[in-house]
């Protein structure tokens, strides 16, 4: 993972991401700030994608919207541009990933509808902040994402299962960690699961869905939280003729300080 400068404001990752400087996974960028999934679909499935969202609030939980058509976020940074401002999208035809792409300034039409989705790294600050390894931030790769049994309530064309990112950790981290993330469920709130992965559909932890692979270590539990990919495997599911989203790990960092999220 190429080397970037230490905690950098939001405003400067947005800025380097689209200069094409910043090109890697957003773990650890602008400590202090909320990251956002990115969903962008054509206006005649946006109605029910946001149903989606508001049904599954532990995968999907919104950030923002967007007016059809406008790349703009205000309410989660002044310049933000959805067109440029994450390191990596995808473009999903049919159902299909077929292509990567570091900008959308060739695909973007009046007819899309953007939504911004809560992401776990926007926690992660809070429990290094405690003690707790979290390990892909220390080993310096992308977080490990799975897709589960856990059945998603379905809306319109939209459905399939929950993924999830995983984060090893001893048992009393692990209890720290659910004290800790329940407090933002803008941004996927407590674990889902933790313990045995075989209990929600996973086989193999060693060989994840999306993101990189980390060590689970003796006296480690893995710990299961929502994760914002979910809308792609119902994509997917869905074989939806057009919409573009985030590349996993890939994120858009806002302006939205993630302690303004808290509950409680």
């Amino acid at each position: 993972m190429p080397a970037v400068p230490d905690l950098m404001e939001s405003h400067q990752v947005r800025l380097r991401v689209r200069s094409g400087q910043l090109v890697q996974p957003t773990a650890g960028l602008a400590p202090g700030y909320a990251q956002a999934n990115l969903a962008i679909l054509p206006r005649e499935l946006a109605h029910d994608f946001l149903l989606f969202c508001q049904r599954n609030p532990r995968p999907c939980p919104l950030l923002g919207v967007a007016d059809e058509g406008d790349p703009r976020l205000p309410s989660l940074g002044a310049d933000l541009d959805v067109r440029t401002d994450l390191p990596l999208y995808r473009v999903w035809r049919e159902g299909e990933m077929v292509q990567e792409c570091s900008d959308l300034l060739h695909l973007w039409r009046d007819d899309l509808v953007s939504f911004a989705i809560g992401c776990s790294f926007s926690f992660d600050e809070l429990l290094v902040a405690h003690g707790i390894d979290v390990r892909h931030m220390s080993c310096g790769c992308n977080v490990s994402m799975y897709r589960t049994n856990i059945p998603t309530a379905a809306a319109g064309r939209f459905a399939g299962p929950m993924v999830v990112s995983m984060r090893p950790m001893k048992a009393a981290d692990a209890i720290r960690a659910v004290q800790i993330t329940s407090r933002f469920p803008a941004v996927h709130g407590a674990p889902v699961h933790l313990g045995d992965a075989a209990e929600i559909g996973i086989s193999d932890l060693a060989h994840p869905d999306y993101g990189d692979a980390v060590e689970i270590r003796p006296g480690e539990v893995p710990v299961f939280w929502a994760c914002g990919v979910t809308p792609q495997a119902a994509i997917a599911a869905a074989r939806i003729p057009f919409c573009i989203t985030h590349a996993p790990g890939h994120m858009l960092v806002t302006d939205v300080r993630t302690q303004s999220l808290a509950a409680f």
